[in-house]
């Protein structure tokens, strides 16, 4: 009798083999394995190197002598020196780079030198500290004991010189007694001159030689040659210049004018 063929002896084997045990051979549960396994040196390498370049960053920013304070550079002022400027922010030559405080250096500056208005502090790369300074500009001065002091657009007085600048607008506050003074305080009278004056035109301003202040209600601009603008409160502004500047241009040869209401404002030769 003719043997079992080649398929049927395949056959059997598959059916004989135990339920609960895998056929011998690669299976794919084995494949796994030994993939995972073979992937763990790989990613634990990718670790160490990825904090040994995290090492070496830390030290080439904090570490090493490359990237420290060498240069202090200074730009944008006008009245105060570069040294002056260098003196006040006390940066830390030497330190690394990467640690200078640039929000403690922004601060030493405001506060020791008020003619600053405002300043940024730029880490210049690889081994330099920007000091960029804007300084504020005088809208008026006011004499006091033989010298001036300026005033800004703000309202701050924020230094005293021996020269008037030139082309700055005096500030005479004449109050005296007035009710508007015990009021509002000569600060708050400073105040609204300095408004009205930061307000105007340039083609006002150029001419602007002086603010006098009598009370709240009562500023009067003095131009050059010899003409005054009534202005009375430092309400409505922007009414009141152009109510100026059409009267300006309606009686150009007017000596003074009065726009304290602007609705109807007035021109006379004197």
């Amino acid at each position: 009798m003719a043997g079992p063929t080649t398929a049927e002896r395949g056959a059997k084997g598959a059916a004989g083999a135990s339920p609960g045990r895998p056929a011998t051979g690669r299976g794919p549960e084995r494949g796994g394995g030994v993939s995972r396994l073979s992937t763990r040196p790989r990613v634990l390498l990718l670790a160490l190197a990825a904090l040994a370049l995290a090492g070496g960053v830390v030290w080439l920013l904090y570490g090493s002598s490359w990237l420290r304070v060498e240069r202090v550079s200074v730009s944008g002022t006008r009245v105060l020196t570069q040294a002056q400027v260098r003196a006040a922010a006390a940066v830390p030559v030497g330190a690394p780079l990467a640690s200078v405080d640039t929000d403690a250096i922004e601060a030493r500056l405001v506060r020791a030198l008020p003619r600053i208005d405002t300043v940024e502090v730029v880490r210049s790369w690889p081994n330099g500290i920007g000091l960029e300074v804007t300084e504020r500009k005088p809208v008026l001065i006011a004499q006091h004991g033989g010298k001036y002091v300026e005033v800004d657009a703000s309202g701050a007085r924020y230094a005293t010189v021996d020269k008037a600048p030139p082309g700055v607008p005096l500030l005479h506050l004449a109050a005296g007694r007035s009710p508007s003074l015990r009021r509002f305080g000569a600060d708050r009278l400073a105040t609204e001159a300095v408004a009205v004056a930061a307000g105007l035109p340039d083609r006002i301003r150029r001419d602007l030689e002086a603010v006098r202040v009598r009370s709240y209600d009562s500023l009067t601009l003095e131009l050059s040659g010899g003409r005054t603008v009534f202005w009375g409160s430092g309400d409505e502004n922007e009414a009141k210049t152009r109510a100026l500047l059409a009267l300006m241009k309606a009686a150009p040869k007017a000596g003074h004018f009065d726009v304290s209401a602007p609705t109807a404002p007035a021109a006379s030769r004197s």
